[in-house]
């Protein structure tokens, strides 16, 4: 009997100390992942980016899209090649321009306004994101890999480069080339609706608030705040 204790004393001891040695080995790992992240990630990322970028960007998208011809952006919506002829070569801006002249200041002012307070918002996030970041370094890369980014990282070359890489992507040569991309989206994009339609062809049809049990019917109206006689009218 005390040899068998004696064996589940050792076993017991063996289980806390290896995790215990690879805690602190986690442990390490991260508090280098935090340094790496507080590099590339600094405090401050997302204003610089929702307000110093994205405000431009967006800007950049909407007016590339408003100079799109209408029929390509009206054939999203399905409409047949008669009607989508009707059209013509008429732009989005002209027909926005007739019933808003001021159109063009009203996109730019509610872009920058939005993007600002997006930032203001996102900013709150950023130590719940740092925190995310410094995990996803600490499993990618082992500590010998973060104790060398950080060693470059810490010099004026290195800290350049990690200040800049997260908003690199929302530099106006990179969003220029996205732009381009927008009018070939659009034109793909009935075609791709199609596919898509076609791959969730086989699946049952989602079903009405008639075709509920009673049990179901009075579950989904308690999720939605509605009464049971509301969904049935509606589901007819």
């Amino acid at each position: 009997m005390k040899r068998i204790f004696s064996c589940a004393a050792a076993l017991t001891l063996a289980a806390i100390s290896i995790p215990a040695s690879a805690q602190n080995a986690d442990a390490d790992r991260l508090a280098a992942a935090k340094t790496t992240v507080s590099f590339v990630f600094p405090a401050g990322t997302y204003a610089r980016v929702m307000n110093g970028t994205m405000d431009g960007m967006m800007s950049g998208i909407m007016d590339g899209i408003g100079k799109m011809p209408m029929r390509d952006l009206a054939a999203m919506g399905g409409l047949s090649e008669e009607e989508l002829s009707k059209l013509g070569d008429s732009s989005l801006n002209e027909m926005m321009l007739l019933l808003d002249p001021n159109f063009k200041q009203r996109t730019d002012v509610t872009m920058r306004v939005m993007m600002q307070e997006m930032g203001a918002l996102m900013t709150t996030f950023e130590p719940a994101m740092q925190q995310g970041l410094a995990e996803a370094y600490a499993k990618k890369f082992t500590a010998a890999q973060l104790q060398d980014l950080n060693s470059f990282f810490a010099t004026p070359s290195g800290r350049l480069y990690a200040s800049e890489s997260m908003v690199l992507f929302m530099d106006p040569a990179v969003m220029s080339k996205m732009q381009e991309m927008m009018p070939a989206l659009i034109k793909q994009m009935p075609e791709i609706i199609g596919k898509v339609q076609a791959a969730a062809e086989a699946l049952p049809k989602p079903r009405k608030a008639t075709d509920l049990s009673k049990d179901e019917l009075a579950k989904l109206a308690k999720l939605l705040g509605v009464s049971e006689k509301s969904l049935l009218e509606g589901g007819k």
